[in-house]
């Protein structure tokens, strides 16, 4: 399985000033089902970076598109997608279909890469007994986080789009945020890197994650007025908020939301706006 995909579609840019503010959409888009209600939203937001999940590739749920090349070709935007998962019950018998993150910009994309963390749930590995059908979700692989680095302008951004698993328990999750915090030392405090995604973990009733957070010195991006929530609420579905954006260097959010009336997903789509230090 490769680990990751890429295609670029985005036109050059000339820009003769640099630029002090993005905007960033974090988004668990449900594998892409509702793909053209899925890209006219992001096309109205008018985002630099798009940081999605759940991104389907071949798979018959989805009529075997590349959902990320899709989004990047009616956006005009380069992208890279990670393989999380080979889906077995999705692909054709000659070309498999995979799941994953999938980072997306405007701007020159670099030095993509997956890290695919070291404990992982065996919920979704194949078992003998269980025929490979679409109800049983049985998938090769396992949880990864993106990372990429991104070239805008005078500033590198290093963003890392993250999906914790969801069928673990709260060590499990917090074990795979720590690698991620644990490979985000390696940059400088200087370096802006933006961490963001799917973390199936509410952060806010999380001390654990909370301890982890600080001292690597990532702060929140998103401000959330209760009571909204990042998934979407039902009659037999409570909301969770459980998508989170943080921000680490010489980088804060300058304002942030949460589409509660989107319902392209069963999340609603974050969008903030980042703005960078003055040298």
């Amino acid at each position: 399985m490769r680990d990751i995909y890429l295609g670029n579609f985005a036109p050059p840019r000339w820009t003769f000033w640099p630029r002090d503010t993005i905007r960033v959409v974090d988004w668990n888009i449900d594998r892409g089902l509702r793909l053209q209600e899925i890209i006219e939203f992001l096309d109205a937001q008018r985002a630099d970076v798009l940081i999605l999940q759940e991104v389907d590739l071949n798979a018959r749920r989805t009529r075997y598109r590349n959902i990320a090349e899709e989004i990047a070709r009616q956006l005009r935007m380069n992208y890279v997608f990670g393989c999380e998962f080979q889906e077995l019950a999705q692909g054709r018998r000659d070309s498999p279909a995979f799941h994953g993150p999938a980072t997306l910009s405007c701007w020159p994309l670099q030095a993509p890469r997956v890290i695919r963390f070291r404990h992982q749930s065996n919920f979704w590995k194949p078992k003998w007994f269980l025929p490979r059908a679409e109800a049983f979700q049985q998938r090769l692989g396992g949880r990864i986080a993106l990372v990429t680095e991104i070239k805008l302008c005078a500033h590198r951004v290093v963003t890392y789009n993250v999906h914790l698993e969801s069928r673990g328990d709260k060590q499990l999750k917090l074990s795979q945020l720590s690698e991620t915090l644990e490979d985000a030392r390696q940059y400088p405090r200087s370096q802006p890197v933006v961490l963001a995604g799917d973390l199936n973990l509410d952060l806010s009733r999380s001390s654990g994650a909370a301890l982890a957070l600080g001292p690597a010195g990532f702060h929140s991006a998103i401000a959330l007025p209760s009571p909204h929530t990042t998934t979407a609420r039902g009659i037999f579905r409570q909301g969770r908020t459980i998508d989170s954006v943080y921000l680490a260097g010489p980088i804060q959010s300058k304002s942030s939301r949460v589409f509660g009336d989107v319902n392209a997903s069963d999340h609603y789509p974050l969008l903030f706006e980042v703005q960078f230090a003055k040298s």
